[in-house]
């Protein structure tokens, strides 16, 4: 693992991520179907960068304490924020985001506990999972209008519903890993 340099291209796709949220606000204020579109195409860009930076970190050996640290924020930086715009526009029910941002800082205490007890409780598939079943509702719910003859909105919801399911099954599935961890 190389720790020496932190400003890596990992870290830097990662940082780009996280800039992409202002735009959700600008973009989200007024969404009409053209911007509806474009502040989609750019929500799906900026959640592929999260492939790509994992991907080059591993491959080139290029993971850092920074980039452990940032990537799981810029990831619910970007699908929590989008989620929050789109409550007073009425496009997502406004108690499932309270479950879900719940559910993250449950999370993040979780592993920062672990964390400092020198334990590491890495990210889960069913929380990659959960991750994908949001960032593709959360896209329909961005078009919101129809697409190749389906209802984004409805698509969205059914979509944000799994994610939804997967997002409580997670939860509970790392406090579980939590508990046997300490409990070793």
């Amino acid at each position: 693992m190389n720790n020496k340099s932190n400003f890596n291209l990992p870290n830097t796709i990662t940082l780009m991520r996280i800039c992409v949220v202002p735009f959700l606000f600008i973009l989200l204020a007024d969404p009409g179907r053209f911007w509806s579109l474009i502040i989609a195409v750019l929500f799906v860009i900026a959640s592929l960068t999260d492939i790509l930076d994992g991907y080059i970190a591993r491959k080139y050996q290029m993971i850092t304490t920074m980039g452990k640290f940032l990537d799981p924020i810029a990831d619910k930086l970007i699908i929590n924020s989008a989620m929050i715009l789109m409550i007073p526009i009425y496009r997502i029910p406004a108690w499932i985001v309270v479950i879900t941002i719940m559910r993250d800082l449950i999370v993040d205490a979780i592993r920062s506990i672990a964390s400092s007890d020198g334990l590491f409780i890495q990210a889960s598939r069913l929380g990659k999972q959960k991750t994908v079943a949001q960032i593709i509702a959360v896209t329909a719910l961005m078009i919101h209008y129809p697409v190749f003859g389906a209802d984004a909105h409805v698509v969205g919801l059914a979509i944000l519903y799994i994610a939804l399911i997967l997002t409580i099954y997670s939860g509970i599935d790392y406090f579980v890993k939590f508990y046997r961890t300490i409990n070793k």
